[in-house]
C-alpha cells in the first residue's frame, strides 16, 4: 500500500466525519432516526428554513448517509441504514464521557432529576406489558407509526391537552419522545402532574430502546 492509498482511504473515512460536523446535521439525523420526513417536515421541527435544511441535507446525501424518494413535488428523505441512527448515538455517547461542557448542560436539563423513571429498561416493559403502567409516545403520530416501544400509546404532545381524559388516573404514566436532547416528555410530564397524574418520563427513544437490544413495534 503507497502513502497516497492509505491518504485516500483516510480522507474516504473523514467524509463521515466531515458530514457531521455541524450540530444542525446531527438534529437532523436524530430526526431521521424517528422515521421518513420531507424536507418542510424536517426544516420545520429543527427550526431552520427550507434552503438550510436542503443545504444540510445536501451534505449528509452527498455523505451516502441519507437517501431520498419522490412522491409528487415531495422529497423524501431516510437514513441509509439503522447503523446511521446507532452512529449518532455512539457519537453522541461518547461526547457525553469525554466533555464535561456536556455532561453539564445535561445535568442542567435533569434538574428536575425526580421526573425520570426509576424503572429499568426491562422491568419497564414487563409492566406496561402487564397493564401495571401506561406508557405514551408523545412525538408526533408518523413517528410514532414509523416505530415505537412496545405497549406505547400515541399521545402527540400537541394533543394530549385534549386527550387526558384517555389516560387512568389510578396508574403510574410514564412518557418518553426522541432520546435525552429532546424536550417534548419533559412538557408532557409537567402537564400531567399539574392535571393530578402519577406521571415520569424515561431519557430513552427508540434508537437507544433498539441499541439496548429490545423490540419496537410498528
Amino acid at each position: 500500500m503507497t502513502e497516497t492509498t492509505k491518504t485516500h482511504l483516510y480522507e474516504q473515512v473523514a467524509r463521515i466525519g466531515k458530514a457531521l460536523a455541524s450540530p444542525k446535521r446531527l438534529e437532523l439525523i436524530e430526526l431521521l432516526a424517528q422515521g421518513e420526513k420531507t424536507v418542510e417536515t424536517l426544516a420545520a421541527q429543527a427550526g431552520m428554513n427550507i434552503r438550510l435544511a436542503s443545504a444540510h441535507l445536501r451534505v449528509l446525501r452527498e455523505a451516502r448517509l441519507v437517501q431520498t424518494r419522490r412522491e409528487g413535488k415531495f422529497v423524501h428523505y431516510r437514513l441509509s441504514g439503522p447503523d446511521v441512527a446507532h452512529l449518532w448515538l455512539n457519537v453522541r455517547q461518547v461526547a457525553e464521557e469525554h466533555l464535561v461542557e456536556l455532561r453539564v448542560a445535561i445535568n442542567q436539563m435533569a434538574a428536575t432529576a425526580d421526573m425520570l423513571s426509576p424503572e429499568s429498561r426491562v422491568s419497564l416493559l414487563a409492566k406496561a406489558q402487564k397493564g401495571d403502567v401506561v406508557v405514551i409516545d408523545v412525538r408526533p403520530a408518523a413517528e410514532y407509526a414509523a416505530g415505537h416501544l412496545p405497549h406505547a400509546r400515541s399521545m402527540p404532545l400537541a394533543e394530549l391537552q385534549k386527550r387526558l381524559a384517555e389516560l387512568p388516573t389510578d396508574k403510574r404514566i410514564v412518557a418518553y419522545c426522541r432520546g435525552p436532547f429532546c424536550l417534548m416528555s419533559d412538557e408532557a410530564v409537567r402537564l400531567l402532574r399539574w392535571r393530578g397524574y402519577m406521571a415520569h418520563k424515561i431519557a430513552d427513544g427508540v434508537t437507544e430502546w433498539l441499541a439496548g437490544g429490545l423490540p419496537i413495534e410498528r
